[in-house]
Parts: structure tokens; sequence; C-alpha cells
């Protein structure tokens, strides 16, 4: 005889089984096929580009192919799961302050790390936990717990905190400031600065969509773009001595010379401009980069595009953006026709992830921004980064489904009139 355990887990098994089927019938085509096709891109370039140094170093060609794969498929498996449970589990305050318990946790161990076993640090930062074979990197799980944590609370008091005035505003909003600010401090002392700048934009651009006045929103902009540029100003004309060394300014000197310091960490960024030269606008062929035989250092992950634009040219790339953005401006239009603060805030912060990180790493391998090391959504290698979008898609999945869905069912009122009008 059954036991009234397995009875309940049989019970919640199956719920989540028809629920994931009734949402299959109101799945996002347009969210879908783009996604499905980065995908498909990204295991391809991935291959590409790793395969010749892989080999190189007497390892497997197929090795990051063949992790890639893993990861394109448990995010399919991860999106199936959000579209089980839905985005109404997640939006709980127990579960809330547990992930946000868990980021804490993998960050601090990061910046223990860091001072504990200094020669576990990559060129001076720490930013990935070994875990087996795999490497978690937990500023990834912070983008989503931070959409999922900014989103539950400003949606419940986003209007109230509108009506205030400035200084009653920021007193109303301290504890959310503190436990943003404690979360961007930890980021930034691994350091990882891409990390922290995508974590403060993503709760910039939350932050201003629930409702706060267009005035603070613009101060609020404009005054952190002004800090950040005022303070790369007072660097690189300082040059402050415990700066110099560091590899962060090396990379930013590199970024502002990078032919004259080509020997001295601007290699990356010249090889990157050989790369776009090479391919010109229709690309040397699929397989047949010259940049990523050694040239350009682990040309599989944050410059993945330069060797996309080599192989398949500035055509291709551009295909490859355009979807990008397509998909972006897809999530921000789900976003808007959510009926529900909750589910507007979760699309927003999500559509403001995909664009910062693509931002960032269109620049920095065009020398537009300095390099940050920030990947490129869906096709650079990496699983960290491929699984937690995963699940922030699997969310917007579920709010697309959920806005169709009701959209086509009847309000209960229509139907009493629809009944009445029929008798």
């Amino acid at each position: 005889m059954a036991t009234k355990k397995e009875n309940k887990r049989k019970k919640r098994t199956g719920a989540m089984r028809k629920r994931f089927m009734a949402r299959l019938r109101y799945l996002d085509y347009f969210l879908l096929i783009p996604y499905l096709i980065l995908c498909g891109v990204g295991v391809v370039m991935v291959y590409s580009a790793s395969a010749d140094q892989l080999m190189m170093n007497n390892q497997s060609p197929q090795l990051y192919l063949n992790k890639q794969m893993l990861y394109v498929t448990l995010s399919f498996l991860l999106i199936a799961v959000m579209l089980s449970i839905g985005w109404k589990q997640i939006n709980d305050s127990a579960m809330i302050g547990l992930l946000m318990l868990i980021t804490y946790i993998l960050l601090f161990y990061l910046v223990v790390l860091k001072y504990v076993h200094p020669s576990s640090a990559v060129n001076g930062a720490t930013g990935w936990i070994a875990l087996g074979g795999f490497n978690v990197q937990p500023v990834e799980i912070a983008k989503l717990t931070l959409i999922l944590y900014l989103a539950h609370v400003l949606a419940k008091h986003g209007h109230e905190y509108s009506q205030l005035k400035f200084w009653g505003y920021v007193k109303a909003t301290r504890k959310q400031l503190v436990c943003i600010a404690l979360m961007l401090a930890m980021v930034l002392i691994q350091p990882d600065l891409g990390g922290m700048a995508i974590l403060a934009f993503i709760v910039l651009i939350v932050w201003i969509s629930s409702g706060i006045s267009v005035r603070y929103s613009v101060t609020t902009l404009f005054g952190t773009i002004g800090i950040i540029i005022g303070l790369v100003f007072a660097v690189i004309k300082l040059k402050p001595s415990f700066l110099t060394s560091s590899y962060k300014f090396s990379r930013l000197m590199s970024f502002l010379h990078p032919f004259q310091l080509e020997n001295k960490g601007g290699a990356q960024l010249v090889n990157s401009y050989y790369a776009i030269n090479n391919g010109s606008w229709f690309g040397v062929g699929l397989g047949n980069s010259i940049q990523k035989r050694g040239y350009l250092p682990e040309p599989y992950t944050d410059f993945i595009l330069s060797i996309t634009t080599e192989e398949l040219g500035l055509v291709g790339a551009l295909i490859i953006l355009a979807l990008l953005f397509f998909l972006i401006f897809r999530i921000m239009l789900i976003g808007i026709r959510a009926k529900s603060a909750y589910r507007s805030l979760i699309c927003y912060g999500v559509a403001a992830w995909l664009f910062v990180q693509t931002l960032f790493n269109v620049g920095g391998m065009s020398g537009i921004l300095p390099i940050t090391g920030v990947t490129l959504p869906f096709i650079s290698y990496g699983g960290s980064s491929m699984l937690m979008l995963a699940i922030a898609l699997g969310l917007v999945f579920d709010v697309a489904a959920d806005e169709k869905r009701e959209q086509r069912t009847p309000k209960p009122v229509q139907l009493k009139k629809e009944e009445e009008a029929h008798v």
C-alpha cells in the first residue's frame, strides 16, 4: 500500500506534468525559435573556435563541444522544469530568502578564497568554484537572484515607494539598498568589474521600471554614469601606485593603446581586430580562422564573436546580433503586456541582463569598451551563464504562456453574459 508521502509525491508530479503540457499549448515561438537558433550556432562556433587549440594541447577536439552540448541539453530541461513549476512558486518570500542566502554564501566563499588561497586567483581574480569537472561562477547565479529579489520586493511596494520624496524613498528602501550593495561589493572584491557593472545595470533598469519617478530615474542614471566616467578619468590621469601594477589597470591601458601595448596586454584586442578585418563581409569560411590557432587566447569564450566574424563575416555576426536583439525586444514586449508588476519586472530584468551582457561583449571585442571578460549569451562556451539564462528564459516563457492563456480564456463575467444571451 502506498504511503501518504508517496501519494503526495505522485500527485505533485502529476500536477507538474499537467501544467507543463498545458503551457506547451501557449508556447511563445517568437522566443523559442531565436533561442534554438542561437544555441545551435553557439554549439557549432564553440567547436570551431576550440578544436585547434585542444589538438595542439594533445586533447580531444570534441572536449568543449561535448560540454557545450551537455549545457544546452540541461538548459532545455531547466526551461521545461520552470514551465512545470511556474513563476508563482518562485515568487515566495521563503524561496527568495533562500536564494539570496545561497548567493551570499557563494560570493563570500570567493572573497575568502582570494585571500586565504591567493594561488587560486587567475590574473588576480577569483570568479569560479570548482565542483568535480565543472566550474560554477557565482556571479551568474547572483544576476538571476537579484532579478527575482527585486521583482519580488518592488512588485509589492513599488507603488508606495513611487509616492515618496527622494530622502523618504531612500529611507524606505534602505534594507533593499544594503542587500544590493553587499552583493555588488563582494563581486567587486573578486574583482569582477564586468559582473558588478551588469548587476548594477540590472538593478537600475528594474528599479526604474517599478514606478520610481522620471526625475529620480534620470538623476540616478546620469549620476551613476557620471561617477563611473569620473573615476575612470581620475585613474587614467593620476595612475595611483596601488592600481598601476594590477591586471585590471593593464587591461584599461591596453584598451586605450592596444597597438602600443601589444606585448603588455593589448594582444587580445589587436588580434580581435585582425580577426574582424580578415573576415570582411562574408568570412573566410567555417573552421578556417587563423586567429584561433594560438593568437587569440581562449577564443571560445569572451572573444568568440571575433572568430565568428572572421569565419562567417560581418554579415554572419550581424545576423547573430539581430537574433539576440530580437529576443531582447520580444522579452521586453512580453513585460509591457504583462498584467502584473511582478511578471513585468521579471521580463525587464532578463531583457536588461541580455542587453548589457551583449553590449559589454561586443564592445570589448570591437574596442569600443574595455575588455571585461563577459561572455556572449548563448554563443560563448560556459555552463553557469547558459544554465542561469535558461532558468530566466523559462520564467519568461511561463509569463508569456500565462498572458496568452488569460487572453484566450473568457472571463467569468463574459461567460455569464454569453450564457444569458444564449438562453
